[in-house]
């Protein structure tokens, strides 16, 4: 399995531009973890302690925001592997693959992460991120690249007794207490390259990756998060009463669905491989559009929950705790949307932030609104988006990217 020569792991240009199949099969798992996460949080948000306890609701949103950037983690370090190595190096898929096992084992966990499924959740992950780095450590044995694996491994082998702490205590409010910093120092030493004593670090700018495999690989992700909100929409509608309020509900949010996916690929999501091509720092620009993907994804997934809710009970008063859902995670997508155009063009159009702007203010004057209202205003907003993009390119030729890095 193990290669005669380092040098054969890493990514071939043309060859390896595409995401392989095994990738794609293992963005399937997180549509189930993803959809686990959306349903754990619209328990949380309809239950007693919604309406009762406020604080409750801050604590039920903070881990819900956690267990997505732990899937996030898992997802991002493979996506960066195949395209910094050749994905269809048998190592390089031995590794997929055990990433793959492991997240179907968190997502299984999601539900009850913090309490009874708290070893099966941390298991998972520590699986995925120590295997990852420790066989690519070995497999590149000589090779440079094998000090960033290295480091990648003993961070995580760091950050793993803060992980293990966490288990200890019983009280999942006390495992947070660990498992956030620890998550929290990973996010961190990714940033900054990875620095470990007696070992340094690496910038960004200077790590070799196929920018346009890592593209797709965003975009693809992107994908799956918006297919997830689709799945809780069809099976919310299709459990529940399908009186015509619900009803409503259920085309309102399709129609926002279609909304968040036009914004998303026109134009910037449609051309950004070639801006990535382009682009002076592949691997910058690569490691910029991370952290837009994560602000669109996390957007996305709130705004899933937002649909879930407003199918669920379209009418009467919205409880509070649910505005800053239905309408916060559309906002939150458009942040994420407009850091990834100025990424794509060098620019953001007005339009996004006064989208955000909009959905924002309609927070307080929608608070006695029904939860339908709520939805259908975010979508006129969103629809308002769309019609800028399309009025700004009607009669012009396609814009080309201008990345800024």
């Amino acid at each position: 399995m193990l290669p005669r020569n380092p040098n054969m792991l890493l990514h071939k240009g043309e060859a390896t531009r595409r995401a392989s199949f095994l990738e794609l099969f293992f963005d399937l798992v997180f549509v189930f973890a993803l959809t686990r996460v959306v349903a754990r949080a619209v328990e949380d948000l309809t239950g007693r302690a919604a309406i009762h306890q406020p604080e409750a609701v801050f604590a039920g949103a903070t881990k819900t925001l956690f267990l997505v950037l732990a899937l996030w983690s898992v997802w991002h370090g493979s996506a960066w592997t195949t395209s910094r190595y050749d994905p269809y190096q048998p190592i390089v898929q031995s590794t997929v693959l055990i990433a793959l096992v492991a997240s179907m084992v968190m997502g299984v966990a999601i539900p009850r992460a913090f309490s009874v499924n708290a070893v099966a959740f941390v298991a998972g992950y520590l699986i995925a991120q120590l295997s990852r780095s420790l066989l690519l450590a070995i497999a590149l044995r000589g090779h440079e690249q094998q000090r960033l694996e290295l480091r990648i491994f003993i961070t995580y082998s760091a950050t793993a007794v803060l992980w293990i702490l966490g288990l200890i205590f019983a009280w999942s409010g006390a495992r947070l207490l660990f498992w956030l910093p620890a998550l929290v120092i990973e996010y961190l030493a990714n940033r900054f390259g990875w620095p470990v004593p007696g070992l340094g670090r690496s910038a960004p700018h200077t790590w070799s990756i196929a920018g346009e495999h890592l593209a797709e690989r965003y975009q693809q992700f992107f994908l799956v998060a918006l297919g997830e909100a689709v799945l809780v929409t069809g099976l919310t509608y299709s459990s529940g009463s399908r009186n015509p309020a619900s009803t409503a509900a259920f085309a309102v949010t399709i129609a926002a669905s279609i909304l968040i996916w036009r914004i998303y690929f026109y134009r910037a999501g449609q051309i950004f491989a070639e801006a990535v091509r382009q682009s002076r720092r592949p691997a910058q620009i690569g490691s910029s559009a991370a952290d837009s993907h994560l602000l669109i994804t996390t957007g996305v997934i709130t705004t899933a929950i937002g649909f879930e809710l407003t199918i669920a009970q379209p009418t009467g008063n919205t409880p509070f705790a649910w505005l800053p859902v239905i309408l916060g995670g559309p906002a939150l997508y458009m942040v994420g949307r407009s850091r990834f155009e100025y990424e794509v063009f060098n620019r953001v159009s007005p339009s996004r932030i006064v989208a955000v702007g909009l959905l924002l203010a309609l927070i307080p004057v929608l608070l006695r609104a029904p939860p339908l209202a709520v939805m259908s205003a975010a979508a006129v907003v969103l629809t308002g988006v769309a019609l800028a993009d399309a009025q700004r390119a009607r009669g012009k030729p396609p814009e080309p990217p201008a990345p800024p890095m």
